[in-house]
């Protein structure tokens, strides 16, 4: 039986790919946990940098494994949208910068997958939504907060209580994707982007997304004081030592994460 989830190192760069394109990459139990697994090994490899998260075949994933899902009660409802919260919270977790590169189809768990990532690049020929309410179901891998967050509340009501997919080109207008790129120049314009990321400070880059990530959520005065005490501490730093050394040398910095 294949791995449901594919990991690839490029570089400083990780590559996750979903690996059921049969079933256009359904998140079932299996996935979810592969996904949380890998998620939680990234975190503890100081050697990456950037990860990149797409899907095997046509579909990045077109939701939740219907087929497992249809004898579910209640309670095991509960916890299969669990793990999914918690699969989607430790690759959203992560001390680097991670990629969606959508290549098809993300829909329902698919889209609340991509939302995970930091952003969103897609292919011209991706297809994003959220239609659970056509199977008398709603998000519950965390779509009805984090698609708020992406597009604003009016966006997101539409596209989870009509249930109706968009276009790649509508994704782009209302800021669900960040670029759009010809199918086959997406894997590469991501992983392109990520080599850049990991040419940084990656310290700096860690404490820059923490403070984002955090500070969305609380009052501006509150987001200043994370945004301040990040900055003092990254004054602590070899690599901003190198950084600003290199700068005023005019040479490229040869970060170290110290």
């Amino acid at each position: 039986m294949s791995e449901p989830v594919l990991l690839e190192r490029r570089a400083a760069t990780a590559l996750l790919t979903l690996n059921r394109p049969d079933v256009l990459n359904a998140l079932d139990r299996a996935t979810l946990e592969a996904l949380a697994a890998h998620a939680e090994a990234l975190a503890r490899d100081a050697a990456v940098r950037a990860v990149v998260l797409t899907g095997s075949g046509r579909a990045f994933a077109a939701g939740a494994d219907i087929a497992a899902m249809r004898q579910m009660g209640p309670a095991e409802a509960e916890r299969f949208s669990a793990l999914g919260h918690a699969a989607l919270a430790a690759l959203e977790s992560l001390g680097v910068p991670t990629i969606a590169a959508v290549n098809g189809f993300a829909l329902g768990g698919g889209c609340e997958l991509a939302l995970a990532c930091d952003w969103i690049y897609a292919s011209t020929k991706a297809r994003f939504g959220q239609p659970e309410v056509n199977l008398g179901l709603l998000p519950g891998f965390g779509g009805t907060s984090r698609l708020v967050r992406r597009v604003g509340l009016a966006w997101a009501k539409e596209l989870v209580l009509a249930g109706e997919p968009i276009d790649a080109e509508t994704a782009l207008r209302v800021g669900l994707a960040n670029r759009l790129f010809e199918p086959d120049a997406l894997l590469a314009g991501a992983l392109a982007v990520a080599e850049k990321i990991a040419s940084k400070g990656p310290l700096a880059v860690a404490h820059a997304k923490q403070v984002m990530q955090e500070g969305q959520d609380a009052d501006v005065r509150t987001a200043h004081a994370l945004e301040r005490k990040a900055f003092g501490l990254v004054f602590a730093t070899e690599d901003r030592s190198e950084g600003m050394d290199a700068f005023l040398e005019k040479r490229a910095a040869s970060f170290r994460a110290k």
